[in-house]
């Protein structure tokens, strides 16, 4: 016989399952847990996300029915290697390829900066800002800033609390960054420091709005950034 107090119990284990799903479902798009990479034990989910072992093997059920892993007994939960489920092929290797790619994002990014600067998390603002200093110390290194350079913009997509597109960002991975075009060897060129300064200029200026929680200054900041990558990297 059905028991309606017990329904309260069961809808907020649903609602912590829905909400640990979506956590750990971020930290495999954005990379913190990579293909091959064994999740935490279920002990530890336990402990760092504040549930019940019970929902825990909810959420690890949904992410296995997702196809983002998969269990193998006696030894742990490991993050599956996606496949493409666009069914998009992406390249860079043309100046025109550049463009498409840029134009691309333009539609998807301007989008995302405006709901990011509306529904931001401190946490997630804090995140922004340190991949925005990771990427200021790799310049000033002469190291490669392409890794800092997505993480910021797939915060942003995080940001928007629409899984969608952060699914789509990590889909495009390196491609979304024309430098990733620019040879190892020619990383500490001049030029190729200079335009990095300049990228972030115009990433300081997309934090500074998504900080303000100004939607209509973040979407003005990811146009002209958008744009100069554009003319900087696709020989436009």
């Amino acid at each position: 016989m059905h028991d309606p107090s017990n329904a309260p119990t069961r809808k907020r284990a649903t609602s912590l399952a829905h909400d640990l799903v979506e956590a750990l479902r971020q930290q495999i798009l954005l990379g913190q847990f990579r293909p091959g990479d064994k999740l935490p034990s279920e002990p530890t989910i336990v402990r760092e996300h504040g549930v019940s072992r019970t929902v825990v093997r909810e959420a690890i059920s949904k992410l296995q029915a997702s196809g983002l892993v998969e269990t193998r007994h006696g030894i742990g939960t490991f993050v599956l290697e996606r496949e493409s489920q666009l069914g998009l092929r992406l390249s860079l290797d043309t100046a025109a390829s550049v463009r498409g790619i840029l134009e691309l994002r333009m539609g998807l990014e301007v989008q995302a900066v405006a709901l990011a600067a509306v529904r931001r998390s401190d946490d997630q603002l804090q995140r922004m800002r340190q991949a925005l200093d990771d990427y200021q110390a790799s310049l000033a290194n002469n190291d490669s800033c392409v890794e800092e350079d997505k993480r910021f913009h797939q915060l942003i997509a995080e940001a928007t609390g629409n899984t969608y597109f952060t699914e789509i960002m990590q889909h495009l991975g390196d491609t979304m960054i024309p430098r990733t075009r620019v040879k190892g060897d020619e990383r500490g060129d001049a030029d190729f420091a200079r335009l990095g300064y300049l990228a972030n200029q115009e990433h300081e200026a997309i934090l500074n709005a998504i900080r303000k929680q100004d939607p209509d200054a973040a979407r003005a900041a990811m146009v002209l950034h958008l744009t100069n990558s554009r003319d900087r990297f696709s020989g436009g």
